[in-house]
């Protein structure tokens, strides 16, 4: 199949599909007599297989160390369950600073009672006036994928 195809059957762009291929995710496919790549099942396969763990929110040095688990079926699984722990790990970190962006959110918020201008708007004020009280590692915690931030 052709990578148009191949974006289709699997949701992910065709720019995607190539950086996968860039990076080592995925591998080479074959090239037809016209230079076209040419993919078979084991890459849509495979690309299903990152794409699930993209939905669990794992790196790509997760997937990278998951694919390597997943290219060996002879290696006992300890090192899949310690990669697994680890990530629950992250994802309890980012559940708590979220947590604490939340109630940061919801008393901010609770200083506008009264819709008003906003020359008088206590809201804006205090994003004026007040330091902030996240630091940025609970932003990188809560937004991995902002400021540059990737684990």
């Amino acid at each position: 199949m052709k990578i148009g195809e191949l974006a289709e059957r699997s949701g992910c762009l065709v720019e995607t599909i190539r950086y996968y291929e860039r990076i080592g995710l995925l591998m080479p496919p074959e090239r037809a007599m016209n230079n076209y790549r040419t993919y078979n099942e084991r890459h849509s396969e495979r690309l299903l297989f990152i794409r699930h763990c993209r939905a669990l929110d794992m790196t790509l040095d997760e997937i990278r160390t998951l694919l390597d688990f997943r290219d060996d079926p002879q290696v006992r699984c300890v090192g899949v369950n310690e990669l697994l722990d680890k990530h629950i790990g992250h994802v309890v970190e980012r559940i708590r600073a979220l947590t604490a962006l939340e109630a940061q959110l919801r008393e901010l918020r609770s200083r506008c009672v009264v819709a008003d201008t906003t020359r008088s708007c206590a809201i804006l004020h205090a994003l004026g006036t007040e330091p902030a009280r996240h630091t940025e590692k609970n932003v990188a915690l809560a937004f991995p994928h902002e400021l540059g931030h990737f684990r």
